[in-house]
């Protein structure tokens, strides 16, 4: 029973991990968009390219607020949850498979 709790804390582990730089690329992006910089800059293409998944979908459904898009909130919002609730609990779930 060991295997399947080290097999789930390495899952937890990869996906805090996942979930953390999800959480650096929108809050770069957020920024990024604070100061207009060159859209042909590589950096910021590959920032756009990595946040877009996690964005577009949401402001799909919450329209803009006064010319506000609150997409990057949303999304760190869930980034936030996912990463306290799902992580915490594989750990949680792991711990007692592993002693």
């Amino acid at each position: 029973m060991y295997i399947l709790g080290y097999f789930l804390q390495a899952v937890a582990g990869v996906l805090d991990i996942v979930l953390t730089i999800a959480m650096v690329v929108v809050i770069a992006r957020a920024v990024l968009s604070w100061v207009s910089p060159d859209p042909h800059n590589p950096i910021v293409r590959i920032i756009n390219q990595l946040s877009e998944p996690f964005l577009f979908p949401i402001r799909r459904r919450v329209p803009y607020f006064s010319g506000i898009d609150f997409s990057p909130i949303i999304a760190l919002l869930i980034i936030f949850f996912l990463n306290e609730f799902v992580v915490n609990s594989l750990y949680r779930i792991a711990a007692p498979m592993t002693h």
